[in-house]
């Protein structure tokens, strides 16, 4: 498949890692020409240094010929604009555009985006995403990282190991015999900052990250047997007012489980826009590292805080701070991954990071058919993948156990019709079957030829 990826920010230079590692002739277009240099030295890319949204500059990327075109620029209206060249001068049949803009992403306004006004055929709205993770942090408290698949069915979750965990030190393949009902297996587990597959005889230790695959009926249970509480979240604080600020406030106002939450914004401007959008939200204008203003907010009395502005280092430290105040509970919006690894040290409890939920969200869209999901763990170390089993598949009619996966690959739940199934070696997997894999980056490929997904199918 020939792809043109426009923008080599950090959510196009991961979609090019990704696609160029599966064989796909990608291209990579910026303004930037150090931004298309480091692309060009670090991945199997061709690059072009120009506007996206010029002809001239997309020809000599080869839209004549593309497959896709991926706009992921810095600038809405040069994503637009660039699925419009691509469309009608070089006709290229799909094409995906990254737009911020909440006016662009208004239900009322959709028909903008049918073919014969402007042909966009996915709209990924990174805001709109980062909100959806942020509700599903807020959903499981008592985990770093979590992410729903199967329809829902079934749960990925990030635990941190304390001293009283009750399955420390136990080997993994000791925990399917000691809870045979619980349908969790452990996908994933990082250590000392690195992160691996593990194997049945190994433990867990205070201190590891573990990636969990869980049914979302046992989802309580599972966090009890990790040594973790779930406490009904009823009261919440969000600094930052803005997009990603507005759209989780608004969620929790119209949830079904009603939670209280009082938004602090720094600009007056954004603060009036929250306060006219919300109508049960208490807005309060000033700053959210200030001590006392989170008091007034009822820092002390809330279950959680998310910090959600637009700069890293003021969300990290109004998680600081909150924790200092007395919420239990502090989730920071994280755009650099090489912050993350200080989040342990000053006791943040989640993350988010918006580039790896952008990123997931447009892999989702390009592998579509027969791959529903893809997830990217961490700074893209691993990712996990949902897909549907093809007859072609080399996994088709095979026990799991006799399936030769990669050493990086571990398999975290089978769903046959509508039934979640824990991974068992003797399971057998059939066509339309569908499968979560937990893949390291160095397997994922290995992974995608199990299942299949090739060109071949696009």
């Amino acid at each position: 498949m020939k792809v043109i990826i426009c923008g080599a920010g950090q959510v196009g230079w991961q979609i090019a890692r990704h696609l160029s590692g599966e064989q796909n002739d990608v291209t990579v277009v910026d303004s930037n020409a150090d931004l298309v240099r480091r692309a060009t030295e670090t991945l199997d890319v061709q690059g072009i240094a120009g506007f996206a949204s010029y002809p001239d500059i997309l020809d000599r990327a080869g839209a004549r010929d593309a497959d896709m075109i991926i706009a992921a620029t810095y600038s809405d209206e040069v994503n637009m604009v660039t699925c419009q060249v691509a469309h009608s001068v070089f006709g290229v049949n799909r094409k995906i555009a990254r737009l911020r803009a909440q006016s662009y992403l208004t239900a009322i306004y959709s028909d903008l985006y049918r073919r014969d006004h402007l042909p966009i055929d996915v709209v990924i709205s990174p805001e709109r995403e980062v909100a959806s993770a942020a509700l599903g942090r807020l959903a499981a408290p008592a985990a770093f990282d979590s992410e729903s698949f199967m329809g829902g069915r079934a749960q990925l979750l990030g635990v941190s190991l304390d001293e009283d965990c009750p399955v420390v030190s136990t080997p993994l393949r000791q925990l399917t015999d000691l809870f045979s009902t619980l349908r969790v297996i452990v996908v994933g587990v990082r250590r000392d900052g690195t992160l691996f597959a593990p194997e049945p005889g190994d433990q867990l230790f205070v201190g590891d990250e573990c990636y969990i695959f869980c049914h979302a009926d046992d989802v309580p249970r599972a966090m009890e047997v990790f040594g973790k509480t779930q406490k009904a979240q009823e009261r919440v604080v969000v600094v930052g007012g803005g997009n990603v600020g507005l759209s989780v406030a608004k969620a929790l106002e119209t949830g079904k489980h009603r939670i209280r939450a009082k938004v602090i914004e720094r600009l007056r401007s954004q603060a009036e826009i929250a306060a006219e959008a919300l109508e049960r939200t208490i807005v309060l204008h000033g700053d959210g590292l200030d001590a006392a203003l989170l008091r007034e907010a009822g820092i002390a009395r809330a279950d959680a805080m998310l910090a959600v502005t637009d700069d890293d280092k003021t969300n990290m430290l109004a998680a600081v701070r909150a924790k200092a105040e007395g919420c239990p509970y502090a989730i920071a919006l994280i755009n650099d991954p090489t912050l993350i690894p200080l989040m342990a040290p000053l006791g943040i409890d989640a993350y988010i990071n918006p580039r790896a939920t952008t990123v997931s969200s447009i892999l989702r869209h390009i592998r579509h058919g027969r791959v529903r999901q893809v997830y990217s763990v961490g700074d893209a170390e691993a990712e996990v993948i949902e897909a549907e089993v093809l007859s072609t598949s080399p996994m088709a009619g095979q026990r799991l156990r006799d399936i030769d996966f990669p050493e990086g690959a571990l398999v975290g739940a089978v769903m046959k019709g509508e039934k979640v199934l824990r991974p068992e070696g003797k399971l057998r997997i059939e066509e339309k079957d569908v499968v979560v894999i937990f893949a390291m980056a160095a397997d994922v490929p290995e992974v995608e030829r199990l299942m299949q997904v090739s060109i071949d199918f696009f």
